[in-house]
């Protein structure tokens, strides 16, 4: 909102919320709302009655773990391992590396001026565990520092939170009397055993209290960054055209992404332009791959868009979106089956007519057959929560059901006669009927149910057929009966 230009002044509340079990909650707030009493996972609706003015906008948690994932890449620039911590937070492994920023204190001060030019705002602290820092960074004094034989007073002052504990537990341990981790540290370890001995981590302060103190182990595992696998032509002299290096390049890096098991599923095209400007091309394909010449095939109607200006002299060939990828074997002499490759195809139809031309359906969680079907755009991946076809359903579906004068209809059945299209068609066998109720929560109230048939005219077409409604439903006078698709 500020690189907009309309955010809010700091004087008004303002909250980012989420959809909860009963309407939206609050994620988040900033210090007014704060101060107003408004606190993160109350009701929204709830927090506008003490707070009128307060201004909501929604959160976007998915966006947030993406950009604290990419946080947690950069902030290797101070220690070799770095891991994300909740959702809001990043651990470093800072030992032995410390003394390359003049001590701990500084190296806090320094981590804390790189946030703040990335316009983000922490509180800090370093600890010999994991849970201690946690604990130290979210309650204890602006940036703290815990020597390893201090973790013990440092952390006593802190509320019981600190200790990383689920909502239930620590609204359980202040029942108790037990307000501060140091007061957990005074209960008889026996006790607190028996009390939570069947509780996960995040309910068993006991455990959470070692971790806390290093008396069990907590190591940061890191998580590593993708391998750039990146190729260049370095040139004598300027070109305009890059065409004539384009398979070397695809070579190589097909080479280096064979090496490391890889595949990749986007190709980034730049070129260095004399004058100091940059030109990219990028192109994708619908699964991982490593042929060089498919993806050199795929620039063939790109190469063109580049504006050459006076020329360049350097061209980087970048592989995108890099998966792992498994050779395959599809014949006995160990050569591939190169007859048929629907990837290839829909790889190059979709450099040439564009990414949202070629479509591949998409099943949705609905009864209703003009629901059930969508279309995606075939480079994406398909959603890995498709519905299963449980049914029988025609090969061809109109996109709109056409409807049917019945001249004869049997009793609870499909019609033995029907005029479609200007013709008449006698049924000779027919299957069903398969009844389909409305969606209630998308059709509008007195939406009809439907019982589809499936039948087979004295021709041997068979067609898909339905009854919208029944006698005496409420909803409308006669049923209408439609057609709605083919089998066949």
């Amino acid at each position: 909102m500020e690189r907009q230009g309309n955010a809010p002044p700091d004087d008004i509340p303002v909250v980012l919320a989420r959809e909860g079990q009963h309407g939206p909650v609050i994620h988040a707030a900033n210090r007014r709302a704060r101060m107003d009493g408004v606190n993160p996972g109350a009701r929204v609706v709830d927090m506008r009655a003490i707070c009128p003015e307060l201004q909501v906008e929604y959160a976007d948690p998915a966006g947030d773990r993406a950009a604290l994932d990419r946080l947690v890449l950069w902030a290797r620039r101070f220690c070799p391992w770095t891991a994300r911590d909740g959702d809001d937070g990043i651990i470093l492994d800072t030992t032995g590396a410390d003394h390359l920023f003049g001590g701990e204190a500084a190296m806090l001060v320094e981590i804390e001026t790189q946030l703040s030019l990335l316009g983000l705002s922490a509180r800090l602290a370093v600890a010999p565990t994991w849970g201690a820092a946690w604990a130290l960074a979210r309650f204890g004094p602006v940036r703290s520092i815990c020597k390893a034989d201090e973790a013990y007073f440092k952390l006593g002052p802190l509320p019981v939170a600190g200790l990383r504990l689920n909502a239930d537990t620590v609204l359980l341990l202040r029942r108790l009397g037990l307000k501060t981790i140091g007061a957990v540290m005074d209960v008889p370890r026996l006790s607190l055993t028996r009390r939570f001995v069947k509780a996960g981590l995040a309910a068993n302060p006991l455990l959470r209290l070692d971790q806390a103190l290093g008396k069990l182990a907590e190591p940061v595992s890191s998580r590593d960054a993708p391998p750039v696998i990146r190729t260049m032509a370095r040139l004598a002299e300027p070109i305009l055209d890059p065409t004539p290096h384009l398979p070397g390049l695809c070579a190589d890096l097909c080479d280096q992404l064979k090496a490391a098991g890889l595949g990749c599923r986007a190709l980034h095209l730049v070129v260095y332009r004399t004058d100091g400007d940059v030109a990219d091309v990028t192109v994708r394909t619908s699964a991982p791959t490593r042929d060089p010449a498919h993806l050199h095939s795929l620039f063939r109607d790109k190469v063109d868009r580049i504006n050459p200006g006076f020329g360049f002299d350097l061209i980087t060939l970048a592989a995108g979106d890099v998966e792992q990828i498994a050779e395959r074997q599809t014949r006995l002499d160990g050569e591939s089956d190169d007859d048929l490759h629907l990837t290839r195809l829909i790889d190059r139809l979709s450099a040439k007519f564009g990414p949202r031309v070629v479509t591949r359906p998409v099943l949705h969680q609905s009864h209703i057959p003009e629901r059930a079907e969508g279309a995606l755009a075939a480079l994406t991946d398909a959603p890995a929560d498709q519905a299963a076809v449980v049914k029988e359903r025609p090969l061809r579906l109109l996109d709109h059901p056409e409807e049917v004068r019945v001249l004869y209809a049997v009793p609870e059945g499909p019609p033995a006669q029907f005029v479609w299209r200007r013709r008449t068609h006698r049924v000779a066998r027919y299957a069903g009927p398969e009844r389909i109720a409305p969606e209630w929560w998308k059709d509008r109230p007195g939406t009809r149910l439907r019982d589809y048939f499936k039948v087979e005219d004295a021709a041997g077409q068979r067609l898909w057929l339905y009854r919208e409604g029944v006698l005496g439903d409420g909803r409308g006078a006669e049923p209408r009966w439609f057609v709605h698709g083919f089998f066949g």
